[in-house]
């Protein structure tokens, strides 16, 4: 692995796809604070054209990274839709990927140290939000020279992040696809992460937020991530998966004995502490529970019409967390102002997570749409 540092970056190619870390200028948050010294990791696949036309920006969800694309030896979250020939065609378009705002994959977030004492913020972070993500991603899509992006594109939170680029930057979004998203959160969506929080909060290995080099709370992340997998799947899949087939054992009356779907709910727990900063997964379930296009802007419809760049929004049938009437009555809601919108619906049983399974009808509908340079067609 190659490695360049130059300026306030750093570079480290990976075949195709280079890694490089991007110094924000000092960032005002919605809240009003003020972060200083704040970097995003970044990562690119394909190549920026002359005219710096053809570049798109990928915003990934919750848990995800940088690494939308990838390699043989390191795949992304979306390499079904991100490759040459794909929908994202990376012999066509330049892809950019940023880890967001308060991650914990490269980008400051609550892990990263604190420039006043060396030690990590924890809960000394502030608080950031879906409109935060967006405004660094914004400076760090200008630092390319780019005045337009072709598109905005991601799906669940990163469908937030979506939203919010084609109402706080219209003029630079050409297109943009939000995917089993909303343009505010909803209520019930805000529940389930309360009970998720409230599992990191009472596992006493949190310790306030101040655990960095001590302990980790293993147990509250594993259940919050148990909760959270229930919400992405479907009543359908789990009972076609696992029906109450059990985890072989010589007394299944015995308290300690599991059905398949407990195991695989512990599988997910396990693997999401291996990778995942509490603190981060805090910090983004409550930007999550704020996210709205229209705070502090006005009514919600009002602030919708300022969107100006043309849409394909696809909802997914099955998706329990993110109900596709959310994005059908938003995009009939647009249809209705005289704006360029195209509402595709997934019938599927993956529910939620289909925006990271169904491959082949994303490809067929976004690459079309992107074909068409966004039209209705």
């Amino acid at each position: 692995m190659d490695s360049v540092v130059w300026g306030d970056r750093m570079a480290v190619r990976i075949e195709e796809v280079i890694r490089r870390e991007y110094r924000l200028p000092d960032l005002v948050l919605q809240s009003g604070q003020c972060l200083s010294g704040a970097v995003l990791v970044y990562e690119t696949f394909g190549t920026l054209n002359a005219q710096k036309t053809n570049a798109i920006l990928v915003c990934h969800a919750l848990t995800g990274d940088s690494h939308a694309g990838g390699t043989a030896e390191q795949p992304g979250w979306w390499d079904g839709l991100i490759g040459p020939g794909k929908a994202l065609d990376t012999n066509r378009y330049f892809i950019i990927c940023s880890n967001v705002l308060g991650g914990c994959s490269g980008s400051t977030g609550p892990a990263s140290i604190h420039p006043a004492d060396g030690r990590p913020y924890g809960l000394r972070f502030p608080t950031v939000t879906i409109r935060d993500m967006v405004q660094a991603q914004y400076h760090l899509v200008r630092s390319f020279g780019i005045e337009r992006l072709y598109s905005v594109i991601g799906g669940s939170m990163g469908g937030m992040q979506v939203f919010e680029w084609a109402v706080s930057y219209p003029e630079m979004v050409e297109t943009f696809v939000p995917v089993a998203t909303c343009g505010r959160f909803s209520a019930m969506g805000i529940a389930f992460n309360n009970v998720m929080r409230q599992a990191i909060y009472n596992d006493p290995d949190w310790c306030n937020g101040d655990y960095y080099g001590r302990t980790f709370p293993v147990k509250g992340l594993n259940l919050a991530r148990r909760l959270g997998m229930i919400t992405y799947r479907s009543f359908d899949l789990y009972e076609e998966r696992f029906g109450r087939s059990m985890v072989p054992t010589d007394d299944p009356f015995a308290i300690e004995s599991e059905f398949q779907v407990e195991k695989y709910l512990s599988y997910h727990g396990s693997k999401l502490v291996q990778r995942f900063d509490a603190n981060s997964y805090l910090y983004l379930l409550k930007a999550m529970d704020l996210h709205d296009v229209s705070s502090g802007r006005g009514e919600y419809g009002n602030v919708l019409q300022q969107i100006a760049g043309r849409s394909l929004m696809i909802g997914i049938d099955s998706d329990f967390l993110f109900p596709a009437r959310e994005l059908s009555d938003t995009a009939e809601y647009l249809r209705s102002q005289g704006k360029s919108v195209v509402y595709r619906e997934m019938h599927t049983v993956h529910g939620h997570d289909a925006f990271l399974i169904e491959f082949e009808i994303m490809n067929e509908w976004i690459g079309e749409f992107l074909e068409s340079g966004g039209g209705t067609k």
